[in-house]
């Protein structure tokens, strides 16, 4: 036999249910929240100290923050709005430009020590990002200094 007061028990429950869901879930939430913003920020720290690794990988990073690939992935989508390829490659396009700004360095030796095995995929995608090839990007700065 159910005794039925006000509202009765049936909505009075869910509403219950409903208010302790949303509390959990909020806490959990926002424990999840943080992590993922401290895997991003533990991420960046890997990426931009390890951008010249020709190797250097998502599984890489992701093992040397103890998480796993799709925890990264996630974090990177969530906090930062990319990916780890696009970090990666933004993290080894600004070193290139401060290489190539900074001295006389032949593009071959920049593209190496930005991550680079091949010359011509690094000014290719220096190319992209820039939307001037490494050696005009330098004559530029040069022109703009004189």
């Amino acid at each position: 036999m159910v005794v039925r007061h006000g509202m009765g028990r049936g909505p009075m429950r869910s509403h219950l249910i409903q208010l302790v869901r949303t509390s959990v879930f909020r806490y959990v939430r926002a424990s999840t929240v943080q992590r993922r913003r401290d895997l991003h920020g533990e991420a960046l720290e890997v990426i931009h100290r390890r951008h010249g690794d020709p190797d250097l990988s998502l599984a890489t990073v992701a093992h040397e923050i103890a998480t796993s690939r799709r925890q990264l992935q996630r974090a990177l989508a969530e906090v930062g709005g990319t990916t780890f390829s696009r970090e990666l490659r933004r993290a080894r396009m600004e070193r290139a430009a401060q290489l190539l700004l900074a001295g006389s360095l032949p593009v071959q030796v920049v593209a190496g020590a930005v991550g680079y095995r091949q010359a011509a995929q690094f000014a290719k995608v220096f190319r992209r990002h820039h939307g001037v090839s490494p050696s005009r990007f330098r004559r530029s700065a040069d022109q703009l200094a004189a």
